[in-house]
């Protein structure tokens, strides 16, 4: 049995008001609860939040609401700590085998993944599994800028091809499962990555972010993959 959790604070600084943002016609909020809500995975969606106005979508979207407290809705707390948080408050780890979060601006985030998600954790016994996708250049050739002078990162990857560099992948940004069974907080290392395509793939942070979001999704529903 398992309990999903949507951390989804009213306080957003570069996009005023993200997670209710119009996307396509509705909250970008609700496209994380209906898949949450099409996978049959869990017994519980809850939004916790600290905004009313996040509550009322949430609760016409079908989820539940956890009011967040102030020590939980700063800039400074991480998602993992509201998570974690939110666990212990609903007694979660008492009545469920697995917890998952998912973010509540992901929406390309699919519910076959989801599963695959759980389904790995469960075959594998780790603690976590995440979304992940590879970074769509190497980042072997990357380089920082001191004093308007580029200084590559990995130098000793300079004349090396780039089909034959390793490839390296990042946090898609859209699920985290844990077996509530474990007490280790949650670290990339010896964690189970659910890799998938970088199309689905959309940080939403500003509004340059959003814009891509948008026309990205218009070209994902036009070619079926949505």
């Amino acid at each position: 049995m398992s309990i999903c959790i949507i951390p989804a604070r009213g306080g957003s600084k570069r996009i005023p008001r993200k997670n209710i943002l119009p996307f396509h016609g509705k909250p970008l909020i609700l496209y994380t609860i209906e898949v949450a809500r099409e996978s049959g995975l869990f017994q519980e969606i809850v939004v916790s939040t600290d905004s009313r106005e996040i509550a009322e979508i949430a609760q016409e979207g079908g989820a539940q609401i956890h009011w967040r407290s102030g020590a939980l809705a700063d800039d400074h707390t991480s998602t993992m700590e509201v998570f974690e948080a939110v666990l212990g408050e609903l007694s979660a780890r008492e009545r469920y085998s697995y917890g998952c979060m998912l973010y509540a601006t992901a929406p390309f985030l699919k519910a076959s993944y989801l599963r695959k998600g759980l389904e790995r954790l469960q075959e594998e016994g780790a603690c976590y599994s995440f979304a992940a996708t590879e970074y769509d250049f190497p980042i072997w050739r990357s380089f920082g800028i001191e004093r308007g002078r580029a200084q590559m990162f990995f130098p000793h990857y300079m004349e090396v091809r780039s089909q034959d560099l390793p490839p390296a992948y990042h946090d898609a940004g859209q699920f985290y499962w844990k077996r509530l069974s474990c007490t280790v907080p949650f670290h990339f290392n010896g964690a189970i990555p659910i890799v998938i395509p970088r199309y689905f793939v959309q940080d939403i942070d500003t509004p340059e972010d959003l814009k891509v979001a948008e026309l990205t999704y218009e070209i994902l529903k036009r070619e079926g993959l949505l």
